[in-house]
């Protein structure tokens, strides 16, 4: 059975922020249209689902590694922080935005916290993901599929 792991990610976090968006119980803050995901950026960001977006990317992040913590998240998250004449550096996102994502993923059971306060996916989370994963599979393969019968097709009809 396919996992997480076998599909790129573009695919996965696409597949899935559409399913949460879909399924209604992600709970989104009121905020998320204002708000900007990091004190290095100028404005909020464009996409209205950008916080499915980025509560995919989390869940797919924690699921590939076992433990972590938000400190982690604001890293990765993080973008280039321009300033001025004087060269740019890296600078991280803000960790409201990702401790809002982890605790609405929290709320609908896909993550857990650990001991040591990070987070990590729970059961019903990496089957959710799982499941996720191997239909954005099949949906390739059936793609594949009808494009190799539309190039016979072509071939046929060019005899």
């Amino acid at each position: 059975m396919p996992g997480v792991r076998d599909i790129s990610a573009e695919a996965f976090i696409a597949a899935y922020s559409s399913h949460l968006k879909r399924s209604g119980k992600l709970e989104v803050p009121t905020w998320v249209d204002i708000v900007k995901t990091g004190s290095y950026k100028e404005l909020a960001p464009y996409d209205p689902d950008w916080y499915y977006i980025r509560a995919a990317a989390v869940a797919r992040h924690i699921y590939l590694r076992k433990d972590v913590g938000i400190g982690a998240l604001t890293k990765l998250h993080g973008g280039k922080n321009r300033r001025g004449n004087r060269p740019s550096h890296h600078h991280e996102s803000s960790a409201s935005v990702q401790r809002k994502v982890c605790q609405s993923l929290e709320k609908i059971g896909v993550l857990e916290q650990t001991e040591n306060g990070g987070r990590r996916i729970s059961q019903d989370g990496v089957r959710d993901l799982d499941r996720i994963a191997t239909a954005v599979v099949e949906a390739e393969k059936e793609e594949e599929e009808e494009e190799e019968e539309e190039e016979a097709e072509e071939a046929e009809d060019e005899e």
